[in-house]
């Protein structure tokens, strides 16, 4: 699906239903929408960027899109395809609890070696700090990305060693109102 093509198939579509929480009447205009604004078929990482300027337009959003745009590429070819726009939005937008939190993990876990570290979490927390700028006044206890890392390192990490696993990340996650709260926030918008 990284070719432009003005319909999706049957095939195509049967697919993508299997893939998301989306019916073919939704496939048919998310895809209409897409190959609007990618008329390549694809979405490039400057493009992607420019999404997220327009949503942070106060804070510096380029390091968090570059996090998120290696989330949404799953074939890691430096491109957004349809299919992998798809899904993504479908687990964040209509996944349940679960799946968003497997969806988070990928996101903080930059090597992709199943475990965050405090150092990658710190990278995304930090990533979204300069994002969202001075628009969100933050608790004492949370003011700089390093409190907000060791707070929730603290909370997460049963083990007390160098890493969280999904399970740490899960079980902590669940714990904490304000991330369940957070996840719970695009249910039913899309």
């Amino acid at each position: 699906m990284g070719r432009s093509q003005s319909k999706l198939t049957a095939e195509e579509l049967e697919d993508l239903q299997q893939c998301t929480r989306f019916d073919k009447k939704e496939l048919r205009q998310w895809y209409k929408g897409f190959i609007k604004d990618c008329p390549s078929g694809q979405l490039d990482k400057s493009e992607f960027h420019n999404i997220y300027k327009q949503f942070f337009p106060f804070g510096d959003s380029s390091t968090f899109a570059d996090y998120v745009f290696n989330v949404f590429d799953t074939n890691k070819n430096g491109m957004i395809e349809f299919k992998e726009f798809i899904v993504a939005l479908s687990v964040t937008s209509r996944g349940n609890l679960e799946h968003k939190l497997r969806w988070a993990f990928q996101l903080y876990d930059i090597d992709n070696n199943q475990m965050i570290t405090y150092d990658e979490m710190l990278s995304i927390v930090d990533a979204i700090y300069k994002m969202v700028g001075t628009m969100i006044k933050l608790p004492p206890d949370e003011d700089t990305p390093e409190k907000r890392v060791q707070k929730i390192f603290s909370l997460m990490n049963k083990q007390k060693d160098e890493h969280l696993t999904f399970d740490e990340f899960k079980d902590g996650s669940m714990k904490d109102p304000a991330i369940v709260q957070a996840f719970k926030l695009y249910d039913g918008l899309v």
